[in-house]
């Protein structure tokens, strides 16, 4: 008999409900110490300019070209916050913006040199953490593979419950 069969439904749902919501804490926490983590390695090389939100939207756009409705298609951010950190980075030179030939309302992006270098900090910073979890035996190849599916597997659930309930 398994330790699930035992529980009754009322208790196993509950204990369920409370790692639930453990697991959203938690995602919440690490999403602020992530911005932390990337302000603390900007002050520790003098990069004062730009913050951590800035730096991870040049980290995540590349070497790509792309509208800000991609960005936000892509699920990275919110409308308004995109809208108004793109307009900074350009304003600040770590990007470039041209209107679509096509469709004249639509701006595409990219990053300038300046914004390539940001990107490889944070690139640098994010290797550096890799291979000092790796190396330190906090997570294998198979934990972060499982953290990475079960993440992708709630994200798939939520995007679901968007999409065909509401």
């Amino acid at each position: 008999m398994s330790l699930h069969t035992s529980i009754p439904a009322a208790v196993g749902g509950k204990e369920f409900m409370t790692g639930y919501l453990d697991a959203l804490a938690l995602v919440e926490r690490l999403h602020r110490l992530l911005l932390d983590v990337v302000k603390d390695e900007f002050e520790r090389v003098g990069i004062l300019e730009i913050n951590a939100v800035q730096a991870l939207l040049l980290f995540n756009i590349g070497d790509n070209e792309v509208t800000a409705g991609e960005l936000k298609t892509r699920g990275y951010y919110q409308g308004s916050n995109v809208s108004y950190n793109l307009k900074k980075l350009v304003e600040m030179g770590f990007m470039h913006h041209q209107r679509c030939e096509i469709d004249r309302r639509s701006v595409r992006v990219r990053l300038t040199e300046k914004g390539r270098n940001i990107r490889d900090v944070v690139g640098g910073l994010f290797e550096r953490h890799a291979d000092g979890l790796k190396g330190k035996g906090v997570l294998g190849d198979d934990g972060i593979d499982q953290i990475t599916s079960s993440l992708r597997r709630v994200e798939r659930y939520w995007t679901d419950q968007i999409r065909y309930i509401y």
